[in-house]
């Protein structure tokens, strides 16, 4: 799994709750800022990074060691994270015949 998750959220978005919900599910470690909760020059200084990833500015804005993911978007975390990737399984399985996995 990926070392650096990093979220920017608000605190009062459903889809920021989601996000941090399914990486803790996921027993996946990350660093959030809700951003709403900063002081004023804090807040300045954090949107400008956010806009270096995400120019819309918009939440949840998740980077997942160089991937941006902008949104709730399950399937696209998972697969970021290296969870859940179709066929994985198959092809683990298949390997596993034929050496000793």
């Amino acid at each position: 799994m990926t070392e650096n998750v990093k979220i920017y959220s608000l605190s009062t978005c459903s889809h920021c709750k989601a996000t941090k919900r399914l990486l803790s599910q996921c027993e996946v470690k990350y660093e959030f800022t809700d951003v709403d909760l900063l002081s004023t020059e804090e807040r300045n200084a954090i949107l400008e990074d956010i806009r270096s990833y995400n120019p819309e500015c918009s939440f949840p804005t998740i980077i997942i060691g160089s991937k941006v993911i902008v949104g709730y978007n399950e399937a696209e975390i998972k697969k970021a994270l290296g969870l859940n990737v179709p066929g994985q399984g198959f092809f683990k399985r298949m390997l596993s015949k034929f050496f000793s996995l």
